[in-house]
């Protein structure tokens, strides 16, 4: 790891990107090959890009802005990736994309319902 840099890892791909402290973590999900959702431009307007921290003081504090479309839930780890930023190396768990979710869903009743045969 390249000295003044910090580890961020997003799971569950478990695909890893050295950042600079301060560096959003949508920023360090892009640079890892991660792709978040986001119509806003990094805004904290649309709440498409919600993940989970695993050690919530691994990153800054959360803005204003965030604790005001997040509230309570901050507390229990859930960020917006376009406004949080890594402070030290930490883990970040990548809800599945829901049109994603939805495809393998299908696939697997489909599969199911082929066995039958």
């Amino acid at each position: 790891m390249k000295s003044g840099t910090v580890k961020v890892t997003f799971l569950p791909e478990g695909k890893t990107s050295e950042v600079r402290p301060g560096t959003t973590l949508l920023e360090a999900a892009r640079r890892a090959g991660i792709v978040l959702r986001t119509r806003c431009g990094g805004k904290a307007g649309c709440l498409m890009c919600k993940v989970h921290a695993a050690d919530v003081s691994s990153l800054e504090k959360p803005a204003h802005n965030e604790l005001l479309k997040l509230g309570a839930a901050v507390n229990e780890g859930v960020r917006l990736a376009c406004q949080a930023k890594v402070a030290r190396d930490t883990e970040v768990h990548v809800p599945e994309d829901p049109l994603r979710a939805a495809i393998r869903k299908q696939l697997e009743q489909q599969k199911e319902d082929d066995s039958l045969w």
